[in-house]
């Protein structure tokens, strides 16, 4: 039986999105390895053109260990600056991977639009003066700016984050029905 004092809710409705690590990782592996097993080939097929002999298992070897090992030092340094978006009746705080952190109340945010396909999509998120906008501070780089005649958009890498970028259009079109 609940008491009266008990709170039968969240006091707060807010949604997070987040970069999962693991998706981070397989994506950066998928990424490097697209680049570095072709490099491997040319690098073995170049020493065939010239007269030598290459060395198979090292090209192997060099292909199968190097893109994993790349993608796991790149999470390594990301780690605890992966990016993040909550929406809540407070408004909107982002921070693409990386970046400060950005506070936008809703009142202050002019347009939010997807860019973008797959892994790589960036939401574009407007506000109706610079001045609205609150950075955050805390480790990081300035927030991530597009700057086009007078008007200053930020941009956040939500390919990878969960639940995922049309969850996360559904939540924006909820809270921003005519701006989204």
């Amino acid at each position: 039986m609940a008491h009266i004092d008990q709170v039968l809710g969240p006091a707060d409705d807010t949604v997070t999105f987040f970069q999962p690590r693991a998706m981070v990782y397989v994506t950066m592996l998928w990424v490097v390895a697209a680049v570095w097993v072709p490099c491997v080939v040319v690098y073995a097929l170049l020493r065939s053109g010239l007269g030598a002999q290459p060395d198979v298992v090292a090209c192997v070897e060099a292909a199968l260990i190097v893109p994993p090992v790349l993608a796991a030092l790149i999470l390594l340094a990301a780690w605890r600056r992966l990016g993040w978006l909550h929406s809540s009746m407070h408004g909107l705080d982002f921070a693409a991977t990386g970046r400060r952190p950005v506070h936008l109340p809703w009142g202050g945010v002019g347009t939010v639009t997807l860019r973008g396909r797959g892994p790589f999509t960036e939401l574009v998120v407007t506000p109706v003066e610079e001045d609205f906008a609150e950075v955050g501070d805390g480790p990081g780089g300035r927030p991530r700016l597009r700057r086009r005649g007078g008007e200053v958009a930020y941009l956040v890498d939500v390919g990878l984050m969960s639940p995922g970028p049309a969850v996360l259009l559904a939540e924006l079109h909820r809270r921003l029905p005519s701006k989204v």
